[in-house]
This record gives structure tokens, C-alpha cells and sequence, in this order.
């Protein structure tokens, strides 16, 4: 019988002790309790008295209840983001890219795409080594397309040869070259890359009819760039012009 009741008293304790004691991939801690003491701590947990003390700073074998103890040796929590991403439904190369810190030329270059359809499942290199540069002959098609639409009509929400607004005139001609970019100007803005003065092929934006980026076009340089303006359609105009220089934002580029 007292066999029986000291077997019970221990498998009782055991388990006490392990409610007790928190653990995780990065944490183990023990919560003291009555009649606990240092010793039978670490034995229950593999450890030794001295190892206890050393890494939770005790200058005493004394404990006391409710204080927490680690179980585990001092280290550091790193966080690692990862190089990769799987696509999910909705996804798009923008989106991702944005998310990212990237452009949408940038992802596919990196995952060698030539089309901007994805797949649930897709598995994206979010690094690596890829192409930073754009080839002449890829700013040359870009340039040569954007200038077959000139005297274009503007039409509002247009993004046809039949009439474009500036976003969508950009975004067509983008995507002729293999370019893909956002719909509106906002968001074409947010997509792409700063730079601190543009070369030809980057885009020009402009403060017009709201604060913020609302107009944009592409830089054929000597200050000009082609745009679909609202009271001439598609047209060649020159920065230094009043009205735009004055409400001139800034240079970004989605190469």
C-alpha cells in the first residue's frame, strides 16, 4: 500500500511539474511551486542545479513561488524573411511585387516570366540574381510604340487606340513592350522605382487636377515626354513649359 500511495505521489508530482513548465521552439520556462526547489527542477528537466543558476542569474540555490525560471540556455530570436512566395488565389505580379519591395519588371525578370499569368501554387524567387539593367533595344521599342498613337483622342477610362486617358495610354504601350504596370497613375507611382532625374523610357509625373500624382508620361528626353493629354490627346510636350514645370513631381522607372 505505501508502494502504491508513494508511486501515486510521484507520477502526481511529475505531472504537476509538467503543467508547470511552458515550452516551445523557442521557450522553456518552469513557474515555481510550493516545495519545489532547484534540484528536483532540473532533474525533471535533464538539467543540472548549476545550469539553472547560470542562466537565470541566481546567486543562491533559493527560490520562491511563482517565479519563473528558463530552462533554456540564453539565445537570441532571429527573424528571417523568406526568399520566396507561393501564389494564391487573387494574386497578381503588382500586387506581390509591390508587397515586396520590387516592380513588376524585376519579379519576372527574376522568375524568367514572359507573360504576366500566374497559378495558384506558383512558387516565386523573391531574390536572387536577375538582369538589373534594360536593354537599348527594349527602351528603343518602347519609345518607337509610344509614338504611333500621337494624335490619339483622349477619352476618359480609355485604354485603346480608339482613345486613351494618360494612364491607360501608358499602360498599352507598357504592355506592347512586355511591361507590365499598374492602371492608374497612383498606383503606376507606387509601383515603380525613384530615380533622382529620368533617362529616356522613365516615367514623368505631374500634381494636375488633384494633389498628388494624377498625370504622367514617358521621357523621350531634352526635357520632352509623350503623354495623352486631356485638351490634345496624345502628344509630345516639353517640361519646361510653365504649366508643367510647375507642377512637375517627379522621375520613376519601372526598368
Amino acid at each position: 500500500m505505501k508502494k502504491q500511495l508513494f508511486a501515486a505521489a510521484v507520477t502526481a508530482g511529475l505531472l504537476f511539474t509538467s503543467f508547470n513548465a511552458t515550452a516551445s521552439a523557442h521557450e522553456k520556462t518552469h513557474n515555481v511551486s510550493s516545495g519545489d526547489t532547484l534540484y528536483r527542477i532540473a532533474l525533471n528537466n535533464n538539467l543540472s542545479v548549476s545550469q539553472i543558476m547560470e542562466w537565470n542569474k541566481l546567486s543562491t540555490s533559493s527560490i520562491y513561488v511563482g517565479q519563473t525560471l528558463t530552462l533554456l540556455a540564453p539565445h537570441t530570436h532571429t527573424t528571417t524573411s523568406s526568399s520566396t512566395y507561393t501564389v494564391k488565389a487573387g494574386d497578381t505580379l503588382w500586387g506581390i511585387s509591390t508587397r515586396n519591395g520590387m516592380t513588376v519588371d524585376q519579379l519576372k525578370s527574376l522568375n524568367k516570366l514572359t507573360t504576366n499569368t500566374l497559378y495558384v501554387g506558383q512558387v516565386l524567387k523573391l531574390s536572387g540574381t536577375a538582369p538589373t539593367t534594360t536593354s537599348t533595344s527594349t527602351i528603343n521599342s518602347l519609345i518607337a510604340e509610344s509614338k504611333k498613337y500621337i494624335g490619339v483622342p483622349y477619352v476618359w477610362g480609355g485604354s485603346t487606340p480608339s482613345g486613351f486617358d494618360c494612364s491607360g495610354y501608358l499602360n498599352y504601350v507598357f504592355a506592347k513592350v512586355g511591361v507590365s504596370i499598374p492602371r492608374t497613375v497612383e498606383t503606376i507611382w507606387g509601383a515603380t522605382k525613384s530615380v533622382s532625374a529620368p533617362r529616356v523610357g522613365d516615367l514623368v509625373f505631374f500634381t494636375t487636377y488633384k494633389a498628388g500624382p494624377s498625370h504622367a508620361g514617358i521621357y523621350l528626353g531634352n526635357n520632352q515626354f509623350i503623354h495623352a493629354s486631356s485638351s490634345q490627346g496624345v502628344t509630345i510636350s516639353d517640361m519646361n513649359n510653365t504649366y508643367w514645370k510647375s507642377r512637375y513631381l517627379g522621375a520613376r522607372t519601372t526598368f
